[in-house]
């Protein structure tokens, strides 16, 4: 599913607003153990951010490659906008900027993905939070991840996930070291505790 998709969607799918949690056994280095954040679901398809894995880049690195400041100018940042967490996404795209926040911050281009969450991809969101505006809530993701039509059903079925309701809080927690623990123990289970016979709440 791509950010077009997101963007014309009119109904929200099954799995919108869910969290993954992959099991134990995830196979696929990209996801293991991680906890991803659904932000559309269709018969199209899924796409959503993993929420967990860190990002070598800083919020001021992103600034300099866009040309946004000069190197002598990322002193004078607010310093919201110097300690604005980046975060992988995932595996598609990886070197373009997604933000995820909450709703106090809206442009043309922002996309509501819940009640009280948007999605923004374009340069207006960044320009904000570098001058220490922007939303009260947000991180930026390098890369998403995409399912394609049934994958993630497929997925799900095998036990490759479990899935539960988001929980904002954990979105923007910017502890990241513990997130997958605490997804879990959020729905009552621990890593140990899952088997491969395990299903999903």
């Amino acid at each position: 599913m791509s950010l077009l998709t997101l963007k014309n969607r009119r109904e929200r799918g099954f799995f919108d607003g869910q969290f993954l949690i992959a099991m134990p056994g995830m196979e696929d280095r990209n996801f293991a153990r991680t906890v991803i954040y659904i932000c559309a679901h269709s018969d199209a398809g899924a796409m959503g951010f993993v929420i967990n894995r860190p990002q070598s880049l800083t919020f001021t690195d992103v600034l300099l490659h866009l040309d946004m400041i000069k190197q002598e100018d990322s002193i004078v940042l607010p310093k919201r906008a110097r300690d604005f967490p980046i975060q992988t996404g995932g595996p598609v795209e990886s070197g373009r900027g997604f933000v995820l926040h909450s709703d106090d911050y809206a442009s043309d281009s922002s996309i509501p993905v819940s009640d009280d969450i948007c999605l923004t991809a374009t340069l207006d969101i960044v320009r904000a939070i570098s001058k220490g505006d922007g939303p009260t809530r947000a991180t930026m993701l390098l890369g998403y991840s995409s399912w394609s039509a049934g994958q993630l059903e497929s997925e799900v079925v095998n036990n490759g996930w479990l899935t539960c309701p988001a929980n904002e809080e954990l979105i923007f927690d910017r502890s990241l070291d513990d997130k997958y623990e605490r997804a879990l123990a959020g729905m009552g289970v621990t890593a140990a505790m899952l088997s491969t016979e395990a299903g999903h709440a």
